[in-house]
């Protein structure tokens, strides 16, 4: 096979993915949401509180997610949304995305005891 059907296969496929549907959040600015998937796959975004930062709205989903384990529940993992950016709270730390199916990248990290903190605000252990 030549590499022109190759090149065309993957300028088709780079055209078809920017085509893509994306999810984006709203851009409501100092609104923090708790967002809640729905079994038929849309989004319910339920205000949680004003915030002046992604980093107040992380700390405030963070806080809701403990609160809900205390009391009995198994979610890890919740999604949020804070002025156009979407929030994945895991076990790793915060990322963040401006769609739900592009990249995410690393808002806040964990530190050795739980907590959340700006990368590279802790200092490394030899």
């Amino acid at each position: 096979m030549s590499a022109k059907p190759i090149l065309v296969l993957a300028v088709a496929a780079l055209a078809l993915s920017a085509c893509a549907k994306k999810t984006v959040p709203p851009g409501d600015a100092g609104i923090c949401y708790h967002i809640v998937p729905q079994k038929d796959g849309s989004l319910k975004y339920n205000k949680l509180v004003q915030a002046k930062s992604l980093e107040v709205c992380a700390a405030n989903l963070e806080a809701m997610r403990i609160k809900f384990l205390t009391l009995g529940g198994s979610q890890q993992e919740i999604y949020g949304a804070y002025q156009s950016n979407f929030l994945f709270l895991q076990k790793e730390g915060v990322f963040t995305s401006t769609s739900l199916e592009g990249p995410r990248y690393v808002a806040l990290v964990r530190t050795g005891d739980g907590r959340l903190a700006i990368p590279g605000a802790m200092p490394q252990t030899p």
